[in-house]
C-alpha cells in the first residue's frame, strides 16, 4: 500500500492532472460495474497525458486509457495499475470553418449538438451515441451503416512512451468498426492513445441538420433501454452473421432469450442486443450471460457472436468480452 501512495503522490508532483488512489471503477463506466483502481488520474492538457504515460512506462505499472466509459467492463477485482482517464477535463473543441478540432473527451452528442447549430453536416448518424470522441474515433463508431472514419482529416495521438505523432485518415486503417487505435488499450511502449481528432464536414441548413439529429436520438430512446445501466450494443453486427440470420439483436430476440437472467445482468426486454443492470450486477453475472447467449446463438445458427465491448481484466489485459467469457 505504501508504494502505491508514494507513486501517487509522485504522479501528483508531476502537474499530471487529478490523481486519485482506489477510486471504484463503477464510477467511470456505463455499467455502474467494476471494482476500485489502484490509481485513476484525469489529464486536462496534452501534455499532462504524456507524463501519464511516461511515468507509467518508467515506473513498469500497468495502464489502461479510458473515455466515458461506455464500452467497457470492468472486473469485479479492480484494475492494479493506472487507469488515465480522458473525460470532461478532456473536453474542449474548435470549429473553423467546416472543420472542427474535438479532444478526445468530448461528449459526442455534445459534439453533434454544436456541428448542428453551425449549420454543419456529416455527423448526425453519431447523435445518439453516448460516448466520448476518442472512444468513437478509435471503434470506428455511428449508426446507420455509417462511420465516423469517412469524416476524419487527421488524429493526433500520443505513444506509450510519451511521444506524439499526427496519423493522417489513412494510417487510422479505418474499417467497419474498426481502426488501428483499438490495440491501444493495453501497456505496450508501440501503441498508441487518440488526443484529439480533425473532422471535416459540409455545410447545411441549421434547421435541416438540428430536425435529422434530433430524429435520431428521439428514435433511440424508442428503440433502446436508457433507463437501467447499460454499455450499448454488446454484439458487432458481423456480416457474415447478418447475412445468415440478421442484425445481433433480431438473432438474440429469435433465439428466445429476451429476459434471460443472470445475477442483476439481464437481457433487455426492450432491445435484445442489450445487456441492463438491474442493480448489483457484477462483471461475473454479465461475463456469464454474455456466454450463455452465445452458446445458445451458436446452438441455434451455428456462428458466434462477437462483442463490441471489451473487458479489462485486474491486470490490464483488454480483449472483447466474449473472449473473456471463456468463448471459442
Amino acid at each position: 500500500m505504501s508504494s502505491l501512495h508514494d507513486a501517487a503522490r509522485r504522479l501528483a508532483r508531476l502537474d499530471a492532472g487529478e490523481v486519485l488512489q482506489e477510486e471504484p471503477l463503477a464510477r467511470h463506466c456505463s455499467w455502474r460495474i467494476g471494482g476500485p483502481a489502484d490509481i485513476l488520474v484525469q489529464p486536462s492538457s496534452c501534455d499532462q497525458a504524456a507524463r501519464v504515460l511516461r511515468f507509467a512506462r518508467e515506473e513498469g505499472l500497468p495502464l489502461v486509457v479510458i473515455g466515458r466509459g461506455t464500452n467497457l467492463l470492468f472486473a469485479d477485482e479492480g484494475f492494479r495499475g493506472v487507469i488515465m482517464k480522458l473525460g470532461r477535463r478532456f473536453s474542449d473543441f474548435e470549429i473553423d470553418g467546416l472543420t472542427v478540432r474535438a479532444r478526445a473527451g468530448l461528449w459526442v452528442p455534445r459534439l453533434v449538438r454544436n456541428l448542428a447549430a453551425a449549420g454543419l453536416s456529416g455527423l448526425e448518424h453519431a447523435a445518439g451515441i453516448p460516448g466520448s470522441v476518442g472512444g468513437l474515433v478509435t471503434m470506428n463508431g455511428g449508426s446507420l451503416r455509417r462511420c465516423v472514419g469517412d469524416r476524419i482529416v487527421d488524429v493526433l495521438a500520443v505513444g506509450y512512451s510519451g511521444e506524439m505523432r499526427v496519423f493522417s485518415r489513412e494510417e487510422c486503417g479505418f474499417s467497419y468498426r474498426r481502426s488501428v487505435f483499438q490495440d491501444s488499450a493495453g501497456f505496450c511502449g508501440d501503441r498508441w492513445v487518440i488526443l484529439e481528432a480533425r473532422l471535416v464536414l459540409e455545410r447545411g441548413r441549421r434547421s435541416e441538420v438540428r430536425a435529422e439529429a434530433v430524429g435520431i436520438m428521439e428514435e433511440r430512446r424508442k428503440k433502446f433501454p436508457l433507463r437501467l445501466p447499460n454499455c450499448g450494443s454488446v454484439f458487432t453486427n458481423d456480416p457474415a452473421v447478418y447475412e445468415l440470420a440478421g442484425p445481433p439483436g433480431k438473432v438474440v430476440e429469435d433465439t428466445g432469450l429476451k429476459g434471460l437472467t443472470v445475477g442483476g445482468a439481464q437481457v433487455s426486454h426492450h432491445h435484445a442486443n442489450f445487456i441492463v443492470n438491474r442493480g448489483g450486477a457484477t462483471a461475473r453475472d454479465v461475463l456469464s450471460l454474455i456466454g450463455e447467449v452465445r452458446r445458445r446463438v451458436h446452438a441455434r445458427i451455428g456462428a458466434w457472436l462477437a462483442c463490441e465491448v471489451r473487458y479489462v481484466a485486474p491486470d490490464g489485459t483488454v480483449a472483447p468480452a466474449s473472449e473473456a467469457c471463456g468463448e471459442l
